[in-house]
């Protein structure tokens, strides 16, 4: 692909992604300076800094499984990558729900995958939690990638459907 093609697609947008590793690796830089491991620090009503490391995935998944995880996920975390960033290169360059959700994703993996390359673990620090439950503990990538992945599925099972449709209304109106 010649750079004057390249350039005219939504891989330009990767400057957002660049934005989210680079809030989430000073966010945790910031935790792991700041907090005493496992102390929470109430914030508000049913929000707690609490530093913590996850050696697994979602909720520790896999976290006890002797470190082959770290490279599992890490594998996994650069493929998907590779997948979204050939994902912008087949869309035009504009900023909307669907680029902002690819690069909301895609800052957010890299930025754990940055953990977990150079920590073997990912630093979590958010706790959110109400009365005596609480969820499991996370991080500025891992709202990145839920965000990402919601505005995703907003833009193929709604937007994209509703702009098929609308154009087809405007073809059958000619």
């Amino acid at each position: 692909m010649s750079e004057n093609t390249l350039s005219s697609t939504a891989v330009k947008t990767l400057w957002l992604a660049v934005i989210v590793i680079i809030i989430d690796q000073l966010t945790k830089m910031w935790a792991v300076d700041t907090l005493v491991f496992g102390e929470p620090v109430a914030v508000m009503p049913n929000l707690n800094w609490t530093l913590a490391f996850n050696y697994g995935a979602a909720f520790s998944f896999l976290a006890d499984m002797g470190g082959w995880q770290r490279w599992f996920f890490t594998a996994l975390a650069t493929f998907v990558t590779v997948i979204l960033v050939w994902w912008l290169k087949k869309l035009p360059n504009k900023l909307n729900v669907e680029t902002i959700g690819i690069n909301l994703v895609l800052g957010g993996a890299i930025g754990n995958v940055i953990d977990r390359v150079l920590e073997g673990r990912v630093t979590d620090f958010v706790d959110f939690y109400i009365g005596t439950w609480h969820y499991a503990t996370f991080n500025v990538a891992d709202m990145a990638i839920t965000a990402g992945a919601g505005l995703l599925i907003l833009s193929e099972l709604v937007l994209k459907p509703r702009a098929l449709k609308k154009a087809k209304q405007a073809e059958e109106a000619k």
